[in-house]
């Protein structure tokens, strides 16, 4: 992402290097966070169908609107938009390609899902169809060429916004022929969670096979040797457009941010590929952020969320966040201060998506399952459905999840001494904690707005008041959560 700034400030040429947390692990509800600024149970995008409020019509209606993108629009600033918006626009019961959100612009949007040849782009509403001439027709390289005539062609009266979301590296990972052949020998990170069984998991998580198969491993490294080829023409674009905007004279005085939607599994606890998961290597992703003001060389270990990336450039082009609805935090003062107080937790939620038939693959599964991938390993399932709180502070670094099933599964981590999630301490874990935690699982679960930045457990402003979980009110569909068993974790 791009902006450009409505006046000069002085600029220290860097990168500052953060994790951000994703408030889901799946594309569409992640996207739909970064443009709201609002955790899914706000937006309530819920997973990548029409049906979970993908680009739907309500979406649309209730959302689009107050975007980040919009809001800028609205304050004078030039919108640019290229690549995968929302999995589900562009279809028919979306409005079409003619549906253009408002507050952009210039719009080259994909068409649905991710692809890198035979697709078709909404360019400001009119449909543009793309063969498989890797010379004019490779996605990659069409996003970054209507990006740089966009730098070309632009005003230059007016400050400027560009969002480019490249599919890469997206699954079906086609990378551009000249990559075809790179990192011939590279393989999946094998860290201590790789092709081990989750015993202490979820039920998902504990019916992955271990070990693997040689078939699921070959698999697995070959999907993240092609991904990162795909990357290749993506740092290739990245490349091209910094050089143009140096070019111009305008690279000091823009803002550059670069981030994902969602993590990536590749053979952790025996899952072979995907993501929707709970654990780190789904919800967390890098953050890099180059600018004006920006410190040199740092590396901030600051709480952010990927609801903070539009208060963030709001806060920079100096709107008004308290005109907004969202529930993120600008983290431009940390940019500028890494010893700026900053939040201690954040909420992540998923809601599980499954079939009501047997996958004809896998008939021994029964119905409830699905993104079963090779040897009948099933990534997702109607109550792979939870919610948790990630807590990051000076002492602490924890992960408290509930499962919204009969169970009322917990799982609980101490990522400093556990960083690759390997023993839920949801048993032995101090009981106080885990009332402090479900409470505060609560309120963030029933938060919008300001309230959604409310002080942490592990925030000395904090205030536990047990008798919270037993109190009727505004979240009656949290109520549930009150009759939660404590002896049943202990």
């Amino acid at each position: 992402m791009y902006l450009k700034l409505k006046r000069f400030s002085p600029c220290i040429k860097t990168l500052h290097f953060y994790f951000q947390y994703v408030g889901s692990a799946l594309c569409c509800p992640s996207r739909a966070s970064i443009l709201s600024g609002r955790y899914p149970h706000n937006h309530h995008v819920v997973n990548n169908t029409i049906e979970g409020n993908c680009s739907s019509k309500a979406w649309q209606k209730s959302q689009e609107p107050y975007t980040f993108p919009a809001l800028l629009h609205s304050s004078g600033y030039q919108t640019f938009f290229a690549g995968k918006y929302l999995n589900q626009y562009g279809s028919e019961d979306a409005g079409g390609i003619s549906h253009v959100p408002p507050g952009w612009s210039y719009w080259f949007a994909l068409e649905k899902n991710s692809k890198y040849y035979n697709y078709t782009l909404s360019e400001n509403g009119r449909a543009r169809n793309y063969g498989q001439n890797y010379s004019v027709d490779y996605l990659t390289d069409v996003l970054a060429n209507v990006s740089l005539d966009f730098l070309n062609y632009k005003s230059n009266n007016e400050p400027f916004f560009m969002m480019i979301a490249t599919p890469a590296p997206h699954s079906p990972w086609t990378a551009a022929p000249q990559y075809e052949s790179s990192f011939k020998d590279v393989t999946a990170p094998r860290n201590s969670n790789f092709n081990v069984h989750g015993k202490d998991k979820h039920w998902l998580i504990r019916q992955a096979k271990t070990p693997m198969s040689n078939t699921s491993i070959q698999f697995l490294d070959n999907a993240f040797r092609k991904r990162w080829q795909t990357l290749l023409s993506v740092d290739d674009l990245v490349e091209k457009l910094l050089k143009q905007l140096q070019a111009r004279g305008e690279l000091d005085n823009t803002f550059i941010f670069f981030t994902s939607d969602n993590g990536y599994h590749t053979g952790q606890f025996s899952l072979p590929i995907d993501k929707r998961q709970l654990y780190e290597f789904d919800i967390k992703v890098p953050l890099l952020v180059r600018g004006p003001g920006v410190k040199p060389n740092q590396t901030s270990k600051a709480l952010v969320a990927n609801i903070d990336l539009g208060p963030t450039i709001l806060d920079i082009a100096g709107y008004d966040l308290n005109k907004t609805q969202m529930d993120g935090m600008s983290y431009l003062p940390i940019l500028k201060n890494s010893n700026e107080t900053w939040r201690t937790d954040i909420l992540v939620e998923y809601q599980g998506e499954g079939v009501n038939r047997t996958d004809p693959a896998c008939p021994a599964l029964g119905p409830g399952v699905s993104q079963c991938f090779p040897d009948c390993v099933c990534e997702d399932a109607y109550n792979n459905t939870y919610a948790c709180v990630r807590t990051i502070c000076k002492d602490h670094d924890l992960q408290y999840c509930e499962f919204d099933d009969a169970e009322v599964f917990v799982e609980v981590y101490n990522l400093t001494a556990d960083p690759n999630q390997l023993t839920n301490i949801a048993k032995t874990i101090d009981q106080e904690i885990l009332e402090k935690m479900n409470h505060r699982l609560m309120v963030l679960q029933s938060c919008s707005g300001v309230s959604c930045r409310s002080p942490g457990v592990f925030d000395p402003r904090y205030q536990f008041d047990p008798m919270w979980l037993f109190r009727n009110g505004d979240q009656g569909h949290l109520l549930r959560r009150k009759s939660l068993k404590w002896s049943t974790l202990l």
